[in-house]
Formats: C-alpha cells, structure tokens, sequence
C-alpha cells in the first residue's frame, strides 16, 4: 500500500480481535475518516452538519465518519497515538 506522506493510519482491535476500526488522518486537507465497518458494501453519504458526513451502509448501519476541519473539532493526539514529522522534499 503507498500511503501519501501527508496520511497517518491507525487500526484498533476491539473486543474479540475481529471487529476493527480504521482511522485516517490527512494533515493536508485537516480530514479525519473513521471506518466503522471495513467490509465492501454500497454506502449513502449523510450530511449531519457543516464537517460531518456519516457513510450508512447495508441495514442503515453507520460504516464511516468523516469529519472536515478535524484539528479544530477533535483531540488528534487522543485519537491518533502516533508521534510523527512530515518528511520535507
């Protein structure tokens, strides 16, 4: 997987291992996707305000989460436990 150098991701295991949730970060365009389902299913986008977009997949079940101008509406240090620099080139 090439994975731009403006992009963090993060996978968390939950209960039994099985149930995983992703978290993408570009430092670039300030969004935040949380990927509540991983599974390949046809999704509606559901604005819920301004910054938030819900992604409802197969029995209106919420799949995703994207949230715009994240630095400013979440703790990103919280979420994303991950000390990094952005290389320059």
């Amino acid at each position: 997987m090439n994975i731009p150098q403006n992009e963090i991701r993060c996978m968390y295991f939950m209960g039994s291992g099985r149930d995983k949730v992703n978290i993408v970060y570009n430092d670039k365009t300030d969004l935040l996707y949380i990927r509540l389902d991983d599974r390949k299913q046809d999704v509606i986008n559901r604005r819920v305000s301004e910054d938030i977009v819900l992604d409802i997949g197969e029995d209106d079940r919420i799949v995703g989460i994207e949230i715009l101008d994240a630095s400013r509406r979440v703790t990103l240090d919280k979420i994303l436990p991950i000390k990094y620099e952005v290389a320059k080139t």
